[in-house]
């Protein structure tokens, strides 16, 4: 890179760029494409034929599609009646029946059953193009000689079967889609519908299998359970009949009679105690003279209750005759004995009450004894037979399990011997595949719109890596920003073409004052002076704009010699140097050209071909600069040839000689302009030896050729002739192409220049 300060110099006074807006992008991004825009239609066009040749060479495909069900309500009803324990349906089942589908099981049973390894399609080369190529290639290296076997053409026929299939659950539903490809329509539909019929039958014989080898198992089983059953239930009635256990209605005798005389000997107590009751009350009746009216209701006797009636009576009269006549009369006293012999009976007829009472209340105590009695024998015969009933009741346990599992084993075995001829299967096809009527593959507006846009992307592609691997010079922009210096003029590629003759005259005298010359040039290349052949072209109008910046900078600095170079030869600074120089003359300038180019003096082949003294004849003597300079007749520019040059060997210790420099002086005092034309930078370093000479340089770039990093390169070598650099010409631009760069506004250039009546 160019490593030296590309701050504008004070005097160019260069306004600072700002940074690109989204616009300027957009526009930059539209002319890279619009100048790439035939590299990307070839690439398009190369792409697109790719695709034609694709579809042309690919044999149809049809793909025709069906779709099966997982019913969940078969599968309810199938679980119901099964005893086998079927897993509910849910996505993960979902997913295992697309694995089914896609099992090598499935596809080799349909394989079979339509006879695949004999269809050319599954065991051949393919069709189309590219298999009729591939058999004809390996018939001519003598492949076709060899035999497959059966089991080679099925697993061929398979591997392109699963190729050719596919196998995918519908979104979140219990529905599998399955898709078949082939050349034939009639035949990927019937692969479609085969496959789904060998998954029905695959799914029944599996179920059939299963169940199958479940009654077997089951029917081994039952035996075993059944003899253990009878074991266990013979072994408990010994175990009774051992022990002595009798059970009546579900329970054993000794506990029912245990209930029975515990029930007794409750009724016994209570009657007991009832009986005791009786009697104390009877013996607190005795106790009393006469039983109050509530004792006598209690004990309900008809006698006591009367004879009370009686006492009572008597007592009522006693008291009233007494009270009459006195305790002591006779009536009253016959009236208490009556009342004593009332208490005698009613006291003799209690004893008799408590006599009996007595008698009931001993019966019921021995009653109750009794039955305690009775109590304690059946409790000791009834813990007796509870240690018993302990094994009793493992064995009934044992017994009850192996009858359970037995009954359970027989209602299974004999669901699973239903199961065996109940032809049901949770998968059902709801849309069997039809005939398809459009080819699926290759879809041409797909392959031809990939084709057209891969070829657009790719075009695109490699245009901008064509931009950004151009590394040339293009625009003035790319100049001012890369060298940071003034892009003076962009000069159009000119044709090459003949001079016309210009009429012979004397030599002469400067009309400007000059040195007087004595030859005059013969400009036989009409580039050359195409600033005087063609004065209102682009090509003028350029370098008339190089005599601008030269006048402009000259105001500010001295700006007489000029210098002209350049990265590499054949860039057409000996062009720029002639046509500048022209122009100045041309327009009454005294001017003067000077070859400088002493290792390849083009410039004096081109306009003094003869033999002809020049630049190092004057600074070694041998002759007078007015016989060395030539002129043109027609602009009256002055021309110094570089003269012999063959057998110099330092031509820059030449141009930085003393002699040399008294010469440009000399020069500077005679003319208004000295043009040299300087050798390239990059071969050699005559120019870097011409600082002292020269006011400014031009360094003039060809674009589209000259390479950034060369001129970067050799600039940075010679930081003295950038200093002095007045600005950059790109020379023998494409203005064709340059329409399609940013910027570039020489088309507005030539439509206002031509409404002065001026040609191109």
């Amino acid at each position: 890179m160019l490593q030296i300060d590309k701050t504008p110099r004070s005097s160019e006074r260069i306004p600072a760029k700002l940074a690109p807006s989204v616009g300027a992008q957009l526009l930059a991004l539209l002319a890279m494409l619009r100048r790439q825009i035939s590299l990307v239609l070839i690439v398009v066009a190369c792409t697109t034929g790719l695709g034609l040749a694709y579809l042309m060479a690919t044999p149809a495909q049809y793909t025709a599609t069906g779709t099966m069900i997982i019913d969940t309500r078969k599968v309810q009803l199938f679980q119901q009646q099964s005893g086998l324990g079927d897993i509910a349906v849910d996505a993960g089942t979902v997913e295992t029946q697309v694995q089914i589908l896609k099992s090598e099981n499935i596809s080799l049973a349909v394989i079979k059953e339509l006879r695949l390894t004999d269809d050319p399609e599954f065991v051949g080369r393919g069709g189309g193009l590219f298999g009729t190529v591939a058999g004809a290639v390996a018939d001519l290296l003598g492949n076709t000689a060899t035999v497959r076997s059966d089991y080679e053409l099925t697993r061929r026929a398979l591997e392109r079967f699963e190729q050719e299939r596919t196998v995918r659950r519908v979104g979140l539903t219990y529905a599998m889609e399955i898709s078949f490809r082939s050349h034939s329509p009639d035949k990927a539909a019937a692969l479609v519908n085969a496959i789904a019929d060998a998954y029905v039958v695959d799914q029944l014989e599996a179920k059939y299998q299963a169940t199958r080898r479940a009654s077997l198992w089951l029917q081994d089983r039952i035996k075993e359970l059944r003899t253990q059953a009878s074991a266990a239930e013979r072994a408990v009635i010994e175990y009774k009949e051992k022990n002595n256990i009798v059970d009546t209605g579900g329970r054993l005798i000794t506990e029912q009679q245990l209930a029975e005389v515990n029930s007794q000997l409750i009724l016994a107590r209570a009657a007991t105690a009832e009986a005791k009751a009786r009697l104390d009350r009877i013996n607190d009746i005795l106790r009393q003279e006469i039983p109050n009216e509530s004792v006598a209701d209690a004990l309900k006797n008809e006698t006591i209750i009367k004879l009370r009636g009686q006492y009572v009576d008597l007592a009522a009269r006693e008291a009233n005759w007494s009270e009459k006549y006195g305790r002591n009369h006779l009536a009253a006293v016959s009236l208490r004995n009556q009342m004593q012999e009332i208490r005698r009976n009613i006291s003799q007829e209690l004893q008799r009450i408590q006599q009996a009472y007595q008698s009931d209340y001993d019966i019921a105590r021995a009653r109750e004894d009794s039955i305690k009695g009775s109590l304690a024998n059946v409790v000791s015969e009834t813990q007796t037979t509870n240690q018993a009933q302990v094994q009793l009741r493992e064995l009934e346990s044992n017994a009850q399990t192996y009858r359970s599992m037995y009954d359970n084993f027989l209602q299974r075995y004999m669901e699973a011997v239903q199961q065996q001829s109940f032809p049901i299967s949770e998968a059902r096809l709801i849309s069997p595949a039809a005939r398809p009527m459009e080819k699926s593959n290759p879809r041409t507006g797909f392959v031809l719109a990939v084709a057209m846009v891969g070829g657009l992307v790719l075009g695109l592609g490699i245009g901008y890596m064509r931009e950004v691997g151009d590394g040339v010079f293009r625009t003035s922009g790319q100049v001012e920003d890369v060298l940071a210096t003034n892009c003076i003029t962009v000069l159009p590629r000119v044709g090459a073409g003949p001079s016309k003759p210009a009429a012979p005259s004397a030599p002469s005298e400067g009309r400007h004052a000059g040195i007087a010359t004595n030859a005059s040039i013969t400009t036989k290349e009409r580039l050359l002076s195409h600033v005087v052949e063609e004065p209102f072209s682009a090509f003028a109008e350029g370098i008339r704009s190089l005599k601008v910046a030269m006048d402009l900078n000259g105001m500010v600095s001295a700006n007489r010699v000029i210098g002209i170079t350049s990265t590499v030869p054949a860039e057409g600074k000996s062009v720029v140097a002639s046509n500048l120089a022209q122009l100045i003359g041309h327009a009454g300038g005294r001017v003067v050209l000077i070859d400088g180019d002493l290792r390849n003096p083009s410039l004096t082949r081109a306009l003094a071909p003869g033999a002809v003294p020049g630049v190092v004849e004057v600074i070694g003597g041998k002759i007078s600069l007015a016989d060395a300079l030539m002129s043109d007749p027609v602009t009256q520019l002055a021309f110094l040839p570089a003269g012999a040059t063959s057998k110099l060997l330092h031509t820059n210790e030449v141009l930085a000689s003393p002699a040399m420099r008294a010469l440009i002086d000399g020069l500077r005092e005679s003319y208004d302009y000295v043009i040299m034309d300087f050798p390239p930078l990059a071969p050699v370093v005559d120019v870097r030896a011409t600082t002292a000479l020269v006011d400014s340089y031009v360094y003039v770039v060809e674009w589209g050729r000259t390479r950034i990093d060369a001129v970067e390169h050799n600039l940075s070598g010679a930081p003295a002739v950038y200093e002095r650099l007045l600005g950059v010409v790109l020379n023998k631009a494409n203005v064709a192409a340059m329409r399609g760069y940013p910027y570039y506004h020489g088309s507005y250039h030539s439509g206002q220049y031509g409404r002065y009546g001026y040609g191109r």
